[in-house]
């Protein structure tokens, strides 16, 4: 069952669940929806960067990003339809990072993990010296 929200757009009470917003603000994006997509469903618009689209629309470019990240919008039939990196701004369009931040990302994993065995082992081998008293209590490693 969903959770009682107040809608992002309006302020209005509901109860969120499929439907990230209230049903009337929902139902004007999708009108919102339809005008995009009429837009760039015509051959020579199909080329279109989402300020093109948002300036010809009158729809927000946060609105036009948000369906292209749904994925309502597909990159494959309008290839100009990008939306920003979430940690370094450069546009994409599939996923929530872009190809150098998900590189980097893995290095300074990789690099974290390598340092984690390297401390493991460095423990491992302090762990290993035994120390014995002899019977006329003198120390031996």
């Amino acid at each position: 069952m969903g959770e009682l929200a107040n809608c992002p757009m309006c302020g209005e009470l509901f109860l969120k669940g499929m439907l990230t917003v209230c049903r009337s603000c929902y139902e004007k994006e999708e009108e919102q929806f339809e005008t995009v997509y009429k837009f760039i469903r015509k051959k020579k618009n199909r080329t279109a960067t989402i300020d093109e689209v948002a300036e010809a629309t009158g729809v927000k470019i946060a609105l036009i990003q948000k369906w292209v990240k749904e994925r309502r919008i597909h990159r494959a039939d309008f290839p100009n339809l990008t939306y920003s990196c979430e940690r370094c701004d450069e546009q994409i369009q599939e996923g929530k990072l872009c190809d150098s931040c998900k590189n980097e990302l893995y290095q300074d994993l990789q690099a974290s993990e390598e340092q984690t065995i390297a401390d493991k082992i460095k423990e491992e081998k302090k762990s290993d010296i035994y120390y014995n008293v002899t019977k006329d209590r003198t120390w031996r490693s």
